[in-house]
């Protein structure tokens, strides 16, 4: 693209986008990528520059960018139709999709209900959970209105979504309108004070059985994302964790919502990071990686019990009343079944477990950097923690965070930081050698900031 089209972009950008989680007195700053087209593993913006996309355009790219199969799927249905209403009748696509997110899932998951963004899933799951109880009884089950959730918890932002986050930057502001959660710790083995994995473990679920013992005539359930908590700094929970708060919801009688928006369809290595360990839980959240990273669906699941309390021969009488104008669009549907469809095509969970070998290998090489604090992650899913000393565990300087950042765009690479947190989260398709590229890239701009080990 010319030179003087690109400034008239840059020109408009700054004068009609409102960029989401983005200080925009500090992006007016900076000269903005403007991405043009993608291929595969990269993106190349209206200057020429080709970057390798080390975040799956925020975690959602699973089969590479401009993919003939997806394209054609949704050209495909585009000469049905691009959209019919889900209220009062149904499509074809929303039905084949439902079929095999429930085959996919695990056991207990038995309907689909739509949405179209991780947020909405969420807000979706918080709203069924609390009315389940509801239409159960009313009188027995009215002071229900409570979730246990995890510190450092994300969740979206919808009210509903934020209130059982926990990340006072994101969520401080919003105090007045959120609604009460009980929040326990995070098991993040690095930042805690705990001398093994296990007692940190068997501390926090000890903590969790407590307040179901003592308040579970409150709860509603316990809402967590499985395994890995994303957009706070990929924070990897022990082995058992997961299992150990399944079997407290149990023993207690409370739901188990599991988000998965974020570790879902592959992203650890498993299609859904509840089947690292045999985990059933009552409601599960899905988005981002759904169709392929390219067009907004997400989808909640719930059992068959927790459908059926919402059955009523009368009118309005336990009815679900929540919806979107596109639940069950049938062009996101149908990317979608195309989605799914080239996982088992190109075995991407095998590719997926032979590529994270590397990138684990290649990031777990900087341990004895200095700076490097923690390297942490699962799958294709991985932080490194920048540190300002090992012992203090001192965050990095933002400012140098973000020089790192930048030097590594200039180079060729697109990854993003959570604060002094790097992220390594990159199409789940991305080739051994693509991802070697990429860790190859930030580590020698990491030696050049800030010295070699």
């Amino acid at each position: 693209m010319k030179l003087n089209k690109h400034n008239e972009l840059v020109d408009k950008n700054l004068e009609y986008v409102w960029h989401p989680f983005t200080q925009m007195g500090v992006y007016a700053q900076h000269d903005p990528i403007i991405i043009q087209k993608g291929s595969g593993s990269y993106l190349y913006d209206t200057k020429g520059n080709k970057y390798l996309d080390g975040y799956a355009s925020l975690w959602v790219n699973v089969h590479g960018h401009n993919n003939k199969k997806l394209n054609k799927a949704i050209h495909k249905q585009l000469k049905n139709i691009a959209h019919s209403t889900l209220l009062g009748s149904s499509n074809i696509p929303s039905i084949q999709l439902a079929e095999q997110l429930v085959k996919l899932t695990p056991t207990r998951l038995q309907k689909v209900f739509y949405s179209d963004t991780g947020s909405a899933a969420v807000e979706i799951a918080i709203k069924m959970a609390y009315q389940y109880w509801k239409n159960l009884d009313p009188v027995k089950y009215k002071n229900k209105n409570k979730f246990i959730t995890l510190h450092n918890g994300y969740h979206g932002d919808t009210i509903g979504s934020v209130s059982v986050g926990g990340i006072d930057a994101f969520h401080k502001i919003f105090n007045d309108l959120i609604f009460e959660n009980i929040q326990v710790d995070c098991p993040s083995f690095y930042h805690s004070d705990y001398e093994t994995e296990e007692e940190m473990v068997e501390s926090i679920l000890t903590h969790i059985d407590t307040i179901l013992r003592e308040r579970s005539e409150e709860i509603v359930g316990v809402v967590m994302e499985p395994l890995i908590q994303g957009a706070t700094g990929l924070f990897v929970h022990p082995q058992g964790f997961l299992k150990g708060v399944e079997q407290l919801c149990r023993k207690h009688n409370i739901l188990l919502i599991v988000d998965e928006v974020a570790v879902g369809f592959g992203r650890t290595g498993q299609m859904f990071a509840c089947y690292h360990e045999d985990v059933e839980p009552d409601i599960m959240c899905l988005g981002k990686a759904i169709t392929g990273g390219y067009l907004p669906l997400a989808a909640t699941l719930t059992s068959q019990k927790i459908y059926d309390a919402f059955l009523s021969d009368s009118h309005a009488k336990k009815t679900f009343f929540h919806g979107h104008t596109y639940t069950g669009n049938q062009l996101v549907c149908a990317v979608a079944l195309e989605n799914l469809h080239l996982f088992n095509k190109h075995k991407l969970l095998k590719h997926i477990n032979k590529t994270s070998k590397t990138l684990k290998r290649s990031l777990e090489s900087l341990n004895s950097h200095p700076n490097v604090g923690n390297v942490r992650g699962r799958g294709l899913m991985y932080a490194v923690e920048l540190v300002e000393d090992k012992e203090t565990k001192q965050p990095l300087d933002i400012p140098t965070v973000e020089r790192l950042i930048m030097m590594c765009k200039e180079r060729g690479l697109m990854i993003r930081n959570l604060e002094n947190i790097i992220t390594f989260v990159p199409v789940l398709s991305m080739s051994n050698k693509e991802v070697k590229k990429m860790t190859n890239i930030f580590t020698e701009v990491l030696f050049e900031v800030l010295g070699k080990a």
